[in-house]
C-alpha cells in the first residue's frame, strides 16, 4: 500500500512540472552515471493516467498475497530488485529513456505466479487464465514486441521477470539451508556407541504411553538390526525427546 500511495503521490507531483520530473527522474542511457538515482526514481514516474492506473491495479491485485507470503521486507526487496533489473536490461538493450513501475510490477506478478502457478485469473473479467500461463504470455509478447518501436519498455518488463526469478531462487535456497540447519540442530550428533546411544537405551519403556512404547520398541529393534546410521531424522528425534538429555 505504501508503494502504491508513493507512486500515486509522485504522479500528481509530476503534473506540476512534467519536464523537470523527466529531466531529473527518468532513466536515460548516457546519463545514468551522472544521475545514478534515476535507477530508482524512474520507477515512480509515469507517462499517463492509463500508464499508472494499470501498473497500480496490477500491484493492488498481486501485491497483497505475495507480501503476506514473503513478508514485508522481502516483498519490498523483490519489488526494487525487479525494478533495478528492468532498468539494467533496458539500458543494455535500448537507447530510449524509461519511466514507469512496470519492471517492478512485472516482478510482483512473477512472484505471485511462483507461489500460485495454477491460480485462475480473469483477464478483463471474461477470459480465465492460470497465473503461470499469464507470465508465459506476457514474456512472449514482450519478446515479440521488443523491437517494434511502440514506445513501451518491453525489455524493462523482461528484466523485472528476471530480477524477481533470481531473487526468489535465492530466497528459496536460503530457506532450504535454514531448514536443513534447523533439522541438523535438532538431530543428535552421534555415532555407533556414542552418548546418544546410551541415552536412548536408558529410556524406561514402562514409563511411556503405550503408543510411544510401541514406537520405541519398533525403533530400538530397527537400531539393533541395522545400526544407528539407518535411523531416519524423525526416529532420532523421537528417541532424543524421551532421553534424559536434550
Amino acid at each position: 500500500m505504501r508503494l502504491l500511495l508513493a507512486n500515486v503521490a509522485v504522479f500528481f507531483l509530476q503534473q506540476g512540472n512534467a519536464e523537470m520530473a523527466y529531466i531529473y527522474g527518468a532513466l536515460k542511457p548516457g546519463y545514468v552515471l551522472r544521475q545514478p538515482w534515476t535507477l530508482v526514481s524512474y520507477m515512480f514516474l509515469h507517462g499517463s493516467l492509463g500508464h499508472i492506473f494499470f501498473n497500480m491495479l496490477s500491484l493492488w491485485v498481486f501485491g497483497p498475497p505475495l507480501e503476506a507470503r514473503l513478508g514485508g521486507r522481502r516483498f519490498v526487496t523483490l519489488y526494487f530488485i525487479s525494478g533495478l533489473a528492468g532498468a539494467i536490461l533496458s539500458l543494455l538493450t535500448s537507447p530510449a529513456a524509461v519511466i514507469g513501475a512496470s519492471g517492478a510490477v512485472f516482478g510482483v506478478m512473477l512472484g505471485f505466479a511462483w507461489f500460485w502457478p495454477r491460480q485462475q485469473l480473469m483477464l478483463w473479467g471474461i477470459v480465465g487464465v492460470e497465473a503461470r500461463w499469464l507470465i508465459a504470455i506476457l514474456t512472449a509478447l514482450s519478446l515479440f514486441q521488443a523491437r517494434s518501436g511502440d514506445g513501451i519498455a518491453h525489455f524493462a518488463h523482461l528484466g523485472g521477470f528476471i530480477g524477481a526469478w533470481l531473487y526468489l531462487r535465492w530466497v528459496a535456497g536460503r530457506s532450504a539451508a535454514a531448514q536443513k540447519a534447523w533439522r541438523d540442530k535438532l538431530a543428535p550428533r552421534v555415532s555407533g556407541g556414542g552418548p546418544a546411544m546410551e541415552r536412548w537405551k536408558a529410556i524406561n519403556p514402562d514409563a511411556l504411553h503405550p503408543v510411544n512404547r510401541e514406537e520405541y520398541d519398533r525403533v530400538m529393534a530397527k537400531l539393533a538390526a541395522t545400526g544407528e546410521p539407518s535411523l531416519l531424522p524423525g526416529e532420532r528425534e523421537f528417541l532424543d525427546r524421551f532421553s534424559q538429555v536434550h
